[in-house]
């Protein structure tokens, strides 16, 4: 259909920037975001996600100009799709990303959607803005598909061009023009039947793992009231050969703690209530304040002072072995010990050279001491740590909670 391929990546963050890139490899690419800031850093040559490792191309332009993307023939639109407060999908970002495109768009033009919705969204809400502003009609005038992202944040083996990439358009000659765009950098790609259906497949990706992480948060929640050592139960009970092997934690992020929201919203305005989906968030989103008044009660068992107890978290990003702060639950679990009074501080290697202030240095190379000891995330320099680290750096007895059951610790006297 298209001899060229001229594309437009609205919106330059975890997602939209190795897009950009990996595409400016083979055709002309101009990424747009409303950040100024951002399109700044990005030309310097500066990704302060620290992310990717940006590389100047002559096939790539970026800027916050709606006029820069008018020559665009392919639209990609990769920004966040959000919650709010009360955990309703917030459109806002989704729908004025399409106005922008919908004032550029030409006769012919493909606009593809990436970001997080729940199904009917981009048929429903989308294509009937650009049909509005332009006067232009769905599979007539310009076109459209859904192709969602997979990114997944410190899991190197998992990247954009070797992970299988869903690929749906809102006829079967787009859906396979779409697909011969991304088969040019993505080594699989798998055409799903519809866009209501990859969109639907999307969310199912990130429900299924909440749910999941949910059961393993719960049974943790509940051999740690009978007296039993989750960790050691999970081991046992992964001996059987259909065991599927989730552990408990934090549920953060910009995927699993999110998306199950946009799928019950859609089922609720249809009538039907997904009672295990919203069971399985409310429990997740619990375990911060489990985890504190977990950490209350072992530091009173040790007759150890609440109020103004020295806390140390270790990990503050939402997954291990990468620097991604987005949504992350750990401070939800800070914010949790200081209303207890507590004096917490957090280390996380990962962010030693980003921005964010409220962090200490290495603590094991500090003459710090504290009453307890969170481990929030599996990090492989934690998984280094032995007893002896963690009650060098402990005043009196050593209270550690390991969250994510990192540690052996049948031979630890805790």
């Amino acid at each position: 259909m298209y001899k060229d391929y001229k594309i437009a990546i609205i919106g330059l963050g975890y997602v939209g920037l190795p897009l950009a890139l990996e595409f400016s490899k083979i055709y002309k690419v101009v990424g747009f975001d409303i950040n100024k800031k951002r399109v700044n850093s990005l030309r310097n040559n500066i990704d302060y996600n620290m992310d990717v490792d940006l590389q100047k191309s002559d096939n790539l332009k970026y800027t916050y100009l709606a006029k820069d993307i008018k020559d665009a023939n392919i639209y990609i639109v990769t920004v966040p799709t959000p919650v709010t407060e009360n955990n309703i999908p917030n459109l806002e970002m989704l729908k004025s990303s399409t106005r922008l495109i919908a004032s550029c768009i030409n006769q012919d033009d493909i606009v593809i959607y990436e970001s997080t919705v729940y199904p009917g969204v981009t048929e429903d809400i989308c294509v009937p803005i650009i049909e509005k502003i332009t006067g232009f009609n769905i599979n007539k005038d310009f076109y459209c598909g859904y192709s969602p992202e997979r990114i997944s944040p410190g899991l190197k083996d998992f990247n954009l061009t070797n992970i299988i990439k869903v690929i749906s358009g809102s006829t079967k000659e787009i859906a396979l023009e779409i697909d011969k765009l991304y088969s040019s950098i993505i080594k699989e790609t798998y055409v799903a039947p519809s866009i209501r259906v990859a969109e639907a497949a999307k969310v199912v990706e990130n429900v299924q793992r909440d749910v999941n992480i949910a059961l393993m948060n719960e049974l943790s929640m509940i051999f740690d009231n009978i007296g039993i050592d989750n960790k050691a139960v999970l081991e046992v009970a992964r001996t059987k050969w259909n065991f599927i092997n989730f552990k408990p934690g934090l549920v953060g992020g910009h995927c699993i703690g999110v998306d199950p929201y946009y799928l019950s919203y859609k089922s609720k305005s249809e009538g039907f209530i997904p009672e295990l989906i919203l069971k399985s968030r409310e429990i997740n989103d619990s375990m911060p304040s489990f985890i504190a008044s977990k950490t209350k009660n072992l530091l009173c068992m040790h007759n150890k002072d609440v109020k103004n107890a020295s806390v140390l978290v270790l990990g503050y990003t939402f997954k291990e072995n990468c620097k991604d702060v987005r949504n992350t639950k750990v401070q939800d679990l800070i914010n949790h010990l200081r209303n207890f009074s507590m004096s917490v501080s957090v280390y996380d290697p990962y962010l030693v050279d980003s921005n964010y202030t409220n962090l200490t240095k290495d603590p094991f190379k500090s003459k710090h001491k504290y009453d307890a000891i969170i481990v929030t995330v599996a990090h492989n320099l934690f998984k280094s740590y032995t007893i002896h680290d963690f009650e060098q750096i402990s005043f009196g007895k050593l209270v550690l909670l390991d969250i994510k059951g990192i540690y052996n610790k049948s031979n630890w006297s805790l």
